[in-house]
């Protein structure tokens, strides 16, 4: 049985926590060898940074060197003000990690890893707003950018927030198999499990830093609806705009056409499903296209000149 113990610090966020403890909790209702533990410092209960109150043990759990520690993040809009763990549960990591344990974190939770001194010379990521004083404030840390999660050396970061049900998935997918790991993201309603190397920032997200509402309704309508054939007239009129008006905002708000736009989720969403084992022709029909011919020369443009889309090439 893998303990996975969770410390928990005033102004945790709920998702950081709930998001892996779900995975775990599932996956041992399934059958997998994982217990769940909610430990620490003080006193009971305390506030979580949404207002719930929470009533975590004060005990820890022993620990064997299979366990794992994961720490969630708290409201942090720096990493000077986040919600950390305190002296004690410190303690408790770099004990555990001494002895041959895993360490874990979600989102500002690499905060507490770094300040126990488990990051230096490791791989970690943080949330995207975060990185850059991460790196600031452990500069022997080697903060990967634009990653779901990574891995090193039994340490193990998240970035934001609902990526830590990423990393779970992962752990759960090297302990017991990807068919387990997989079982507990169709039961979670998660179209596919993500690798870490996938960007913290996809194209859904990474386009939408503008103030013009016609683009953003014209995104809600393309991605939610990627797959389909849609001609630029048919969303225009969705929105309540012309063709050449929607075709003239979306270039002054994120610098592509709503054509381009739509290829970009096509194949971010393509790579996702061939680094999970489909062909290229499957991910090509199950995201929209004809067939793979069309995927081939987005992925091999974009290979030789990402700049206007973000999307990594594997």
């Amino acid at each position: 049985m893998t303990a996975i113990a969770i410390p928990l610090m005033a102004e945790v966020h709920l998702l950081d926590v709930a998001g892996p403890a779900q995975v775990f909790g599932d996956a041992a209702r399934l059958g997998a060898d994982f217990s769940l533990h909610f430990v620490a410092d003080g006193e009971a209960p305390l506030a979580s940074a949404q207002g719930l109150p929470l009533a975590p043990a004060t005990e820890w759990p022993e620990l064997k060197p299979e366990d794992i520690i994961l720490v969630p993040g708290g409201r942090a809009a720096t990493l000077a003000t986040a919600a950390r763990l305190g002296e004690d549960s410190l303690g408790r990591l770099q004990n555990h990690y001494a002895v041959g344990g895993r360490v874990a974190s979600v989102c500002s939770g690499a905060f507490s890893l770094g300040l126990a001194g488990l990051l230096d010379g490791r791989h970690c990521t943080t949330h995207h707003q975060l990185q850059n004083e991460l790196a600031l404030r452990f500069p022997q840390a080697r903060v990967v950018s634009d990653v779901l999660f990574t891995e090193d050396e039994g340490i193990l970061t998240s970035a934001g927030i609902a990526s830590g049900i990423d990393l779970a998935l992962h752990i759960v997918a090297q302990q017991e198999g990807p068919a387990m790991a997989a079982r507990v993201a169709r039961g979670m309603v998660m179209y596919t499990r993500r690798n870490g190397n996938a960007p913290q920032l996809s194209g859904i997200l990474r386009h939408r830093a503008h103030l013009i509402d016609v683009v953003h309704l014209a995104q809600d309508l393309l991605d939610e609806r990627f797959r389909e054939r849609l001609q630029l007239a048919e969303i225009a009129t969705a929105v309540g705009v012309s063709a050449r008006t929607l075709s003239r905002a979306f270039g002054q708000a994120i610098g592509l056409t709503p054509l381009r736009y739509q290829q970009l989720l096509r194949l971010e969403e393509a790579q996702s499903l061939i680094q999970h084992g489909s062909t290229m022709q499957a991910a090509a029909l199950a995201v929209g296209f004809d067939d793979g011919r069309m995927l081939r020369r987005l992925r091999a443009r974009d290979a030789h000149d990402p700049r206007d889309t973000g999307v990594r090439s594997h």
